[in-house]
């Protein structure tokens, strides 16, 4: 484990102050993925925006989960209006192929180049394949406005999945959504029952009453229409 490594709540402004000159950097999801996809708070984000560049502390955003058009914009951190110091990308990033990456200005990537020596490479790094994988995957991404699209994809989810009595919430941006469900365990029941009516969800690591709709972000109405119909039916029996 990293030493000196301190944690604040999330979307505490008032914890802030925290943040000092001997801070070298904060790392934040702007949407907690395993904690149940909640969303920073906007004032939040900017208040943090603002007490990291007072200090000279680093503000990373890790978009592992919500990069590439998954919340309705090519990248999370652009619902707040804010620009981060560094980013940290994969899963959509290769359409599928391996492939992450480490994202900032060049004044920070030059520190990252000589101390330590060879500190900072990897072995698979920069692959061909998986780099024009990537290049493909954004293009298809950015030109057929995947990332807008998912905002109207996503309501059509929450349109229909919130008219179930057993859904008491929903959070979330674009086609990263959360539903919370009334009754203990209802959640596993939902996931089980699920693989057996052929559709695939998934539970959280820190929440245990909702669970996520992620579909891919080229799912057409058709089939956002047939597998909200599928969660009914598992709603339906528990």
């Amino acid at each position: 484990m990293v030493p000196v490594i301190k944690f604040l709540d999330f979307n505490d402004t008032s914890q802030l102050n925290r943040i000092s000159e001997k801070t070298a950097g904060v790392v934040i999801e702007a949407i907690q993925a395993e904690g149940g996809i909640l969303p920073a708070d906007n004032v939040f984000m900017k208040q943090l925006r603002k007490r990291c560049r007072e200090t000279g502390a680093l503000l990373i955003v890790d978009e592992i989960q919500t990069g590439f058009g998954r919340t309705g914009k090519l990248f999370d951190f652009e619902h707040y209006n804010i620009v981060p110091d560094i980013i940290t990308i994969a899963k959509g990033m290769g359409g599928g192929m391996p492939t992450g990456a480490f994202v900032s200005d060049k004044e920070i990537m030059n520190t990252l180049t000589f101390d330590p020596m060879l500190g900072h490479i990897t072995t698979f790094g920069g692959h061909p394949v998986s780099a024009a994988a990537a290049l493909a995957n954004l293009e298809i991404i950015t030109e057929g406005n995947l990332a807008e699209k998912a905002n109207r994809k996503g309501q059509i989810y929450i349109d229909v999945l919130t008219k179930h009595p057993k859904v008491k919430s929903v959070r979330g941006n674009g086609l990263f959504l959360a539903f919370e469900l009334e009754g203990e365990g209802s959640v596993e029941k939902v996931i089980n029952k699920g693989i057996e009516l052929g559709f695939i969800s998934d539970a959280f690591l820190f929440d245990n009453k909702r669970f996520r709709v992620a579909p891919p972000l080229t799912i057409t109405d058709e089939e956002i229409l047939l597998s909200a119909e599928l969660v009914i039916k598992a709603l339906d029996t528990i």
